[in-house]
């Protein structure tokens, strides 16, 4: 099976995604063209390091670059001020320069966390992605979105700053957990839902099979990293077209929230409920069929995701908070909350009309 790459057109800032089987072994040939100085920053967590940064590091020395490495801790609480400002410190302390590379080495937390680090360190520094998770592979290492959370939400303090190259080893998938693999489908799901029905279908066919077949991995994160290349070429940062990818993460974010960002809800676990509950309000105001929502909801209860508020371990604050929470969403325009509902599957959009009343009846449903 031969390596695949989706090249990413943003002008100056273009880069390819590469992705296929053993690129972490071939990580030295693949960055070295990069690698001014021969020399790189490692940032990872401590659970791939222990997993994966042997790999890395061997395979940048056998292309003659020093790759000093610092571990964070894992876990969404990463995404904070206080391990932010320890990286970027480290990274300073590695006399890393504008032309030097970070480089990325994890999942979703680590690849948002390091990218920011890059994008503020001497006001911007060159890094490379090499996404460990399948969440990470088709969706937060592709589209130059970095950033931590904040108490008050989900992806509040970042910046926008692209990658130099993004390198998804699908082998580096079968060390998953499967609740971290099941998590990271919330996301390939997302996919078809906002935008390719006959994406979705093949899902509903071969996805039960994605975790102990290499070959239909690597097509679905293809897949999935294709459609997410041609909506960030055409909406870069976000002014229209690239809010779409945000399906889902209105209700999800909220939820996270509420949370902690604890293992109670891990992003995609959130995501694949905040499909539903965006699916279930299209349905409730009558943009798409009743049909649609069950269908989707099946389609996570199928592959193990949760799919209603009521799965969520543990308690909750109540709807109204809820829906203050989802009122610091980031796509929030002029005070008014702008949700990602649908006409079916695969037929999303982006619209500020939503019933308050729709949107409390079908909180309040889900948690029956």
């Amino acid at each position: 099976m031969s390596t695949e790459t989706v090249h990413v057109d943003l002008g100056l800032r273009s880069y390819d995604v590469r992705i296929g089987q053993g690129l972490l072994a071939r990580a030295g040939e693949e960055i070295v063209a990069l690698a001014g100085r021969r020399r790189v920053a490692i940032l990872t967590d401590e659970t791939v390091a222990a997993l994966h940064l042997p790999a890395l590091q061997q395979a940048l020395a056998g292309a003659g670059i020093a790759a000093p490495a610092l571990a964070l801790p894992a876990g969404e609480a990463t995404k904070c001020w206080a391990e932010l400002g320890r990286a970027a410190e480290w990274l300073l302390a590695q006399k890393v320069e504008r032309k030097d590379l970070v480089i990325a080495l994890g999942g979703g937390v680590i690849g948002d966390l390091a990218g920011f680090a890059a994008a503020i360190l001497r006001r911007g520094v060159r890094f490379v992605q090499i996404p460990t998770t399948l969440l990470a592979q088709v969706d937060s290492s592709v589209g130059g979105k970095t950033g931590i959370n904040s108490p008050q939400g989900k992806n509040l303090i970042g910046a926008f700053h692209q990658p130099a190259l993004v390198l998804a080893d699908i082998d580096v998938l079968g060390t998953l957990s499967p609740r971290d693999f099941r998590a990271g489908y919330g996301e390939v799901a997302k996919y078809g839902l906002l935008g390719d029905e006959s994406f979705f279908e093949w899902l509903e066919a071969n996805a039960a099979a994605l975790a102990a077949d290499p070959a239909l991995r690597q097509r679905a994160v293809r897949q999935a990293v294709e459609m997410k290349a041609g909506i960030v070429q055409r909406d870069e940062t976000e002014q229209g077209e690239r809010a779409l990818l945000n399906l889902g993460h209105t209700f999800g974010h909220a939820l996270e929230s509420a949370t902690g960002y604890s293992d109670r809800l891990l992003h995609g676990e959130g995501v694949a409920i905040g499909c539903t509950l965006a699916f279930e309000l299209s349905a409730r105001m009558g943009l798409c069929s009743q049909e649609a929502p069950s269908r989707v909801a099946a389609h996570f209860a199928a592959m193990g995701l949760p799919s209603r508020i009521a799965d969520i371990p543990g308690g909750l604050p109540d709807d109204e908070a809820l829906v203050a929470l989802m009122a610091q969403d980031k796509k929030v325009q002029d005070g008014r909350l702008r949700f990602i509902l649908a006409r079916g599957i695969g037929q999303a959009f982006v619209t500020d009309a939503v019933d308050p009343a729709a949107l409390r009846a079908v909180l309040a449903e889900s948690r029956r």
